[in-house]
């Protein structure tokens, strides 16, 4: 007799166990470099500008190299996972970025260093996406926020690692010396390849059934293989590009309305990063205490990390996502304006959690408009065009130190993208509970 489980629902009816708990601490570590790798370029380019004479606006240009792999590594590797799984993806990706990160602290020069860090962030692009899919894809009901929101605050916990170290390191070892401490990922590879599972949207499509049920065992105890035993996913209607599918079943406008959110964030959270300790070393402060604000910046995001996505789960993720990106654009204002020492740190950690802290509820927001078979595709499309805004953020910072502003005006800058993400995700919850509405074949006729 053919028995027909639905995977999906016997993921999402489980309790928090072990197998979450691996999950979380793999996703949390992988998230620990990616955050790392956010913060150590800001951190290390007042060195780089007077090590190798480079100007603001070149240092601009370099620091947004990375970005331009993110952005084809998020669309190239994200689309590719949902065809070839999302575990070989994330290892290769932890391959490339470990591995490059290691060559970029012996770069002999400018041009080489900055094709390193475009390489570098192919592989940072592809992993992120990935490692946030499969999160989502495991996520017991009601706690897809929180799950998220736990790997991502390893994101800012890296943010607060790269900048202690360079505090602690740069003066004693050289900037490279952080650059190696990036390229640690690559020792994990081995234990991602017998600890990960893979997807079961893709164990689906290769109809490995025994895969399946390996898997289902671990993540939900109180299922029972069974013999001719075969699996199915909550899913809908498709079109055969998996592109093509975040607009269709109205998700056109939804989509875009995404994308826009991602893309402001990003130009926010890649700006301040990079350019907050020369920002605050032009008015006045010396490094150390210039990277101090940086730390500060990333203390911030760790603790709204955590404290969004509680709030998520009981607010709702989109009147959230409004709430913080409206505190981000009135934080980063007040930046340019506190004369307080307190005060100002206070302000740059509050700055911290709404724009880093905020970023990472997106993806769960985004996680549940999208069915499993195209969510790896949804969220490295919505990454890859948030890190055209990610490279915006530099380049900008650069334009902004060169034209000898005022430090007030420099920071409205970067606080103006806050007040229209909030407005995408008022827009985006109107069309979501449409497209949520048509997915589950209900009226949506408004």
């Amino acid at each position: 007799m053919q028995i027909t489980t639905n995977a999906e629902q016997l993921v999402e009816k489980t309790k928090l166990n072990k197998f979450h708990w691996t999950l979380l601490f793999w996703g949390g570590l992988l998230m620990l470099f990616d955050g790392f790798d956010l913060t150590v370029y800001g951190a290390v380019v007042p060195t780089l500008m007077e090590e190798w004479g480079i100007s603001a606006v070149k240092a601009g240009m370099y620091g947004s190299y990375a970005l331009f792999g993110m952005m084809f590594g998020a669309l190239i590797f994200g689309t590719l996972a949902d065809r070839l799984g999302r575990k070989r993806i994330i290892i290769i990706c932890v391959a490339i970025f470990s591995l490059f990160m290691l060559l970029a602290a012996f770069a002999p020069s400018p041009e080489i260093f900055g094709v390193y860090r475009f390489i570098t962030g192919l592989g940072l692009g592809g992993m992120m996406p990935n490692v946030i899919g499969l999160i989502s894809e495991y996520s017991p009901e009601g706690m897809r926020s929180r799950m998220i929101a736990t790997i991502m605050a390893g994101y800012s916990v890296g943010g607060v690692v790269a900048a202690f170290l360079s505090m602690i390191l740069i003066s004693k070892f050289g900037w490279e010396s952080v650059f190696i401490f990036g390229a640690l990922p690559l020792l994990f590879v081995p234990f991602l390849v017998k600890v990960l599972p893979d997807s079961v949207g893709t164990l689906i499509a290769r109809d490995d059934h025994k895969g399946i049920q390996k898997i289902l065992v671990k993540v939900n105890p109180t299922y029972t293989p069974s013999k001719n035993e075969t699996f199915i996913l909550n899913k809908p209607k498709e079109t055969s590009s998996p592109v093509k599918n975040l607009f269709t079943g109205k998700r056109a406008f939804l989509t875009v309305m995404i994308w826009l959110t991602y893309f402001m964030s990003l130009l926010m959270i890649y700006g301040l990063n990079t350019w907050l300790p020369k920002f605050m070393n032009e008015a006045g402060f010396p490094l150390g205490s210039s990277l101090s604000f940086l730390l500060a910046l990333n203390v911030g995001a760790t603790v709204g990390a955590v404290l969004m996505g509680w709030l998520a789960d009981r607010w709702g993720v989109g009147r959230a996502l409004i709430l913080f990106f409206l505190i981000a654009t009135v934080s980063i204002t007040s930046l340019g304006f506190a004369t307080n020492m307190v005060l100002l740190y206070v302000m740059v950690a509050i700055a911290g959690a709404a724009t880093v802290g905020t970023q990472n509820l997106t993806h769960s927001y985004t996680s549940q408009f999208y069915p499993i078979t195209m969510r790896s595709t949804a969220l490295g499309w919505a990454l890859a065009v948030g890190r055209i805004g990610g490279i915006l953020g530099p380049t900008i910072g650069g334009i902004l130190l060169a034209s000898n502003l005022t430090l007030q005006l420099n920071f409205f800058v970067f606080a103006i993208p806050g007040m229209i993400a909030a407005l995408a995700v008022f827009f985006a919850n109107r069309q979501g509970t449409k497209v949520i509405a048509a997915d589950k074949g209900l009226d949506t006729t408004a």
